[in-house]
């Protein structure tokens, strides 16, 4: 598959909003931004880029959240982006909404940052993890990449931001994309 044929949904569906108050390519950009300016490795800065490309591709339109329903986009983006990535890319994106629930068990503080919209979906998505589910969790390969894109999903939503365009991290993707 050509690289342009995997970004197509971010041309198609990047101006749509998914209930917070930046669009999907602006949230993506900001969140690779995000991981490539901490020093990430270029798996996790994908895994930033991508980590919603499930909202990209399922279908069901725009704050589906607030219509009660968990379109399960973690597994749908990451499931659809393993045909092309690494499973250090693909798993941080499995796992991103799992780092929601988790953090929302072990840092008091962490939910009471989240926004309305990340609030809302939580319920949807199994709210705080119980003590088995976060045992289960941190045994997981790639939680800890999958807790660190959580914290530049959550911060990735300033509508001031100033971000690079999608170009600049087509290189970055080629790079994982196998030869």
């Amino acid at each position: 598959m050509h690289l342009d044929d995997l970004l197509k949904p971010y041309y198609q569906y990047g101006h749509l909003h998914y209930g917070e108050g930046v669009t999907e390519l602006a949230h993506a950009l900001q969140a690779a931004q995000l991981a490539s300016v901490a020093g990430e490795k270029n798996s996790t800065i994908a895994a930033a880029l991508l980590h919603d490309y499930g909202h990209l591709v399922h279908g069901l339109g725009e704050n589906i959240a607030k219509q009660g329903i968990d379109a399960n986009h973690e597994t749908v983006g990451a499931d659809t982006l393993k045909n092309w990535f690494p499973a250090s890319v693909t798993e941080p994106i499995r796992w991103h909404v799992a780092a929601k629930r988790y953090l929302c068990s072990t840092e008091m503080e962490y939910f009471e940052k989240l926004s309305e919209a990340s609030v809302v979906s939580l319920q949807l998505q199994g709210g705080p993890m119980n003590r088995q589910e976060i045992e289960e969790f941190q045994s997981r390969p790639f939680s800890e990449e999958a807790v660190r894109l959580r914290r530049y999903d959550d911060r990735a939503k300033q509508p001031e931001a100033n971000t690079p365009g999608l170009d600049e991290f087509k290189p970055i993707l080629l790079h994982l994309l196998p030869q």
